[in-house]
This record gives C-alpha cells, structure tokens and sequence, in this order.
C-alpha cells in the first residue's frame, strides 16, 4: 500500500512538473511570437509581392495568435487585409510587381470583384501582375484573368463552367425524424421556408434565382472578355463544354492562358519580368510583410470609423447555425454605434455589411442605433457580397448606400418556420404528456413540442409576420424616399443584383470600400483624415478566455465541415432548429452558388 502511494504521489508531482515545463515553453514561444510581430520588416529594391490567395476570404480576419502557435488554424484571408497590401504596393517604388497564386478558393463574387478591382487599379501604375496556378477554379481564374500574364501547370485545369445556384429541400429529411414544420411568411418571393415544405423551387424563386445568377455571370463574362481579349460567346461556349476535363493544350489556343510551366519553371518567368539572371535570387515579400513595413495610419485628429457587421444578426451571442461563424449581436452592435456617436474624434461611420439578414427584432433595434447615430455624423454603408432582409433593414438609418454590381441586397420581407417536434416526441421516442392551466393559451410553450400548434396559435403568429413586414416596409420607405406603395412594388421578399437595385432605387450608388469611406468624408466634408476599424480586434487574452469557455468555435468545427461538405449544412439546420428566433428578417434561402 505504501508502495501504491509513492506510485500515485510520483505521477501528481511528474504531471505537475511537465505542466510547468509546459507553460514555460508555451510563455517563450508567446514572447518569441510577440517579438517577432513587433518588429518591422523592411522591403528591398526589386522586390515582388507574393500574393497567395486559398482558402475563404471574409471582410475581415482577425489574427488569431492561439491558431498560430497550436497549428489549429483554418486558411481564412480578410479582404481587407489584400486590399490594403495591393493599394500599399502600388505606392511603394521597392515593389516591382506581384505575383499572383490562386489555389482553392471559396468567397462571393462581390469580393471577388473588391479584388480584382484593386489589382487592376495596381496596374495603372505601370506594375505587373503575373499569374499562376497548378489549376484553377472559377473564382481564381476571374481574379487571375486581370493580371498581365496567365500561366498554369502544363497538367493543370481551369474550372470554367459558369454559375449555379441549387437548393437543398430537407422536408422527407426532417419527417423521418418525426419534424415537421409550420410556416407563416409575407412575400411570394420569401423562399426560404420552401426548404422545410417542397421538394422544388416555386415559380417565384426560380424567377429570382434565374435574375441573379445570369446577372452575377454577365459580369464575370464582362470583365474576363475584356482583360484577356475573349468574346463572351466564346467564354459561353467553353463554359457548356466542361472545359475543366479538356486537353490543357487547348488552354493557350482559345486565350485563356498566355502559357504553361511547371512551380520551378514560373521563377525564370519572374526573374525575367524584373531583369533577374538565372542564378540571381527574387526579393519576395508577402502581403504581410508589405502591411507591416508600409504604416499608412494617418494618425490624425479627424477619423472616419470603419464598422464590419458580417454573419447572421442576432440579438445575443449563440451557437451558431453552421459552427463557427461571425455573427452581428445587436445590443453588441448598438453599444459600440453609441460610443462612435459620443467620439468626437470620429467624424463619419462607414458600415461595411456582409450579412443575409436574421433576426427581425434584432433588426430593428440595430436600424434605430444606425438611425440615431445618423443624426450625430454621416452613417454611409458599403454592402459587400450581400446584404439582405435583416442586414438591408439596418442600413436603412444610413445617410448612403453603396453597393457592388454583384451584391445580393433587397428581400424585403418576414418569415417564421415553427417546429413541430410533437411526433418525435410522442411517437417515435414514446413521452406521455398531460397538463392543468388557467388560460385558454397558458400551454403555448408547449406547442411543437408535447404537441402540435393549433390554428389560432398560427394564425396569431401570422398577424405578427404581418406587422413585422408593415414595419419593415415603412423603414425602406423612410429611408429611401419612396412610398409604402413604391415598396411593395419592389418588395415581397425578392432578392435583387446590385445592378437591378440602383435601377429601383434600393441603393444610392457603385462603388468599393475605400470609395464608402471616401463618400463618407465627403458627407462630413472633410480633407484631410485617418480611418480606424472597428470592432476593435479581440487582444490575446480574451482570445484564449474564448477558446477556454467553448464560446470561439473550434478546430473541430472546421473538420466536420471540410468532412461533410454539402451534408454540413443540412446536418446543422436540423441540430440548431430550436436555437434559432422564430421570425426571421433572413435571405430566402441558404445561399449556394457554385
């Protein structure tokens, strides 16, 4: 027994040992990273920017130093950390050109199109842009076509194919779960409930989803016509034509390529472009590195706050529908709106959106905070992929609204999709229920549970929709300067192309970020002006507080989803059903555009 003890008292003092030795290396590699950031790389003449653009590009990605050091980190690229470093190199005479990589790569047309617009503004200055791939898919191909120079692996593969949007239906799903669902809605255009009820698009969704996707590939076939000398019924034709599995050789012929290498042949390439011998090394800098060594900050005493709002909107922090995923909380959202207001240093609000809506309520409360904010200093938003329902509800308290072609916005309406667990419960698991109440309706939280929703319980749920939807309309009418009339005419829940919405009004203007927050000095007339991004970036600590507590998503997250692929979204709507608001301001339908 003693023995025992010794054994027992041996492993505590071993585990609590090799926990200080643990912590004292995870310390030193801390101090070893926090150096490293701190200091300053310098750029050398006759250098060129790597630009390595793979993974899913967001609005904005924060560091995450704790993903870093543990390896558990998830390729994610904030676009406005690329526009920053393109926009950087096009000033800085050391850099000579960039070089362009394009692997897997998953993110919005709009985005896309951020992008390619700014590498195009980079070549004005008379710099070049050289272009590579092992192969390339759509999205990367349109961002590639800018450059002056294509290459691709001689084995490699463009997937030019052009644009479609499917929806999954989970109706039979759910009903072999014993789930079915109740819905009540406004707008015959608000598909977003079709999923839960029909095997097929309605008449109305396939008109709206017919509009955008054509208006979405006239725009990609517009501008890669244009950079690489193609007609567009050529494009077309290589689209029907699954150019993805053709002979690679045919990629030169029809243009789409100015020629083929494999990885160590692209160097003699760039040693060319920038005078190299064979045997001289290239000065690569990456596009952190450029952000860094380049400080364009503007420390000055008038700043113009840049807000991102990207995610579904909600009123308080929950589990996400598809894992870790950004979310727009609005009493987060309206604290932070109040304290710009109450900054006297910033002087306009540019309210960058990335958003398909969610919930009504939330909606509102954040339009009456953009609304108030409105009244101290100009409020103008920039509308990224989409921004639509909830997420085109709040802009309506802005001073302008900006957009991309490309952008989805619009889809005015209201929708609730009520659960009905009551034949899991009952039937399939075997639960026995009674009650005693003293109302008629004490046991509506029992509804879609123990047992199925009544009529009255669905038509009141209905009159509720509806007023959400009058109350949704007279804020686009508002904000707008149309009439109630002029709203419904365009409103019905329809999903519109940034293109269509200039034409109806549903927003002020074109343009990128940076030209948002050029709007927005110019409604606060002022010249001279720094811009800050906000929220402010989560420091270190609370980075690790969050991953502690679960509350930050997880590396397990992103696995279950690189596993399930197609299968993760369906799989995490049934789960997260009851998690969710029952109204929702939300897009029509789960966004997937291929």
């Amino acid at each position: 027994m003693k023995q025992f003890f010794k054994n027992v008292a041996a492993t505590i003092v071993g585990i609590f040992g090799f926990s200080i030795i643990m912590a004292i290396l995870g310390f030193i590699c801390l101090i070893g990273m926090v150096a490293a950031s701190s200091s300053k790389p310098s750029l050398k003449d006759n250098s060129v920017m790597v630009l390595k653009l793979q993974g899913q590009i967001s609005d904005r990605v924060e560091d995450n130093w704790l993903g870093e050091l543990t390896g558990d980190k998830f390729n994610n690229l904030g676009m406005n950390n690329i526009l920053s470093a393109i926009k950087k190199a096009k000033n800085e005479d050391k850099v000579k050109g960039i070089y362009l990589e394009t692997g897997v790569l998953t993110s919005d047309y709009a985005t896309l199109q951020e992008i390619r617009d700014a590498l195009a503004d980079f070549k004005k200055s008379g710099k070049w842009i050289i272009a590579y791939g092992d192969q390339y898919t759509q999205g990367g191909y349109y961002l590639a076509s800018v450059a002056n120079k294509v290459y691709i692996n001689p084995e490699g593969m463009v997937d030019w194919h052009g644009i479609a949007s499917q929806t999954q239906y989970i109706k039979d799903v759910a009903a072999k779960f014993g789930v079915h669902f109740n819905i009540v809605k406004v707008g015959k255009y608000k598909s977003f409930t079709e999923m839960y009820t029909e095997d097929k698009m309605s008449d109305a969704n396939r008109e709206q989803v017919t509009r955008y996707v054509t208006g979405l590939w006239q725009k990609v076939l517009t501008d890669v016509s244009k950079s690489r000398g193609i007609n567009k019924d050529s494009l077309n034709h290589y689209a029907d034509g699954l150019m993805v599995f053709e002979d690679s050789k045919l990629l030169k012929t029809r243009k789409m390529v100015d020629g083929f290498c494999y990885y160590d042949e692209i160097r003699d390439v760039v040693k060319k472009q920038l005078g190299l011998k064979a045997d001289d090394k290239i000065k690569q800098v990456s596009m952190a590195d450029v952000n860094a060594a380049i400080d364009d900050s503007n420390i000055l005493a008038d700043q113009i706050a840049v807000y991102y709002c990207s995610g579904s909107i909600v009123s308080t922090a929950t589990p996400s529908l598809y894992g870790n995923e950004e979310q727009i909380v609005s009493t987060t959202v309206i604290k932070d709106l109040q304290a710009l207001g109450d900054d006297e240093s910033i002087k306009a609000v540019v309210l960058r959106i990335n958003s398909g809506g969610g919930d009504a309520y939330a909606s509102e409360q954040i339009w009456r905070a953009v609304s108030e904010l409105n009244k101290k200093k100009p409020v103008v938003v920039s509308m990224g992929g989409m921004a639509a329902s909830g997420a085109y509800y709040m802009s309506m308290g802005a001073r302008y609204v900006m957009a991309q072609p490309t952008t989805l916005t619009g889809s005015i309406g209201i929708f609730g999709a009520l659960p009905d667990f009551s034949e899991l419960m009952t039937k399939k698991l075997g639960f026995k229920y009674d009650e005693v109440k003293t109302n008629k309706n004490s046991g509506y939280g029992a509804a879609g549970s123990s047992r199925p929703w009544t009529a009255n319980e669905i038509a009141s749920m209905q009159g509720y929709v509806n007023r959400g939807y009058a109350l949704f309309r007279k804020r686009v009418a508002d904000g707008r300067k149309m009439s109630v009339n002029q709203v419904e005419n365009i409103a019905q829940g329809r999903v519109w192309l940034g293109t269509d919405a200039k034409n109806i009004k549903l927003i002020d203007g074109f343009g990128s970020l940076d030209d948002a927050v050029a709007k927005a000095a110019q409604l606060a007339k002022i010249s001279d002006y720094g811009t800050t991004e906000y929220p402010m970036a989560a420091d270190w600590l609370t980075q690790l507080m969050g991953e502690l507590s679960g509350n930050g998503g997880s590396y397990l997250d992103e696995q279950l989803q690189l596993t399930l692929g197609d299968l993760y979204k369906p799989f995490m709507l049934i789960r997260s059903i009851k998690e969710k608001e029952p109204v929702q301001a939300a897009m029509p339908f789960v966004l997937n555009i291929h």
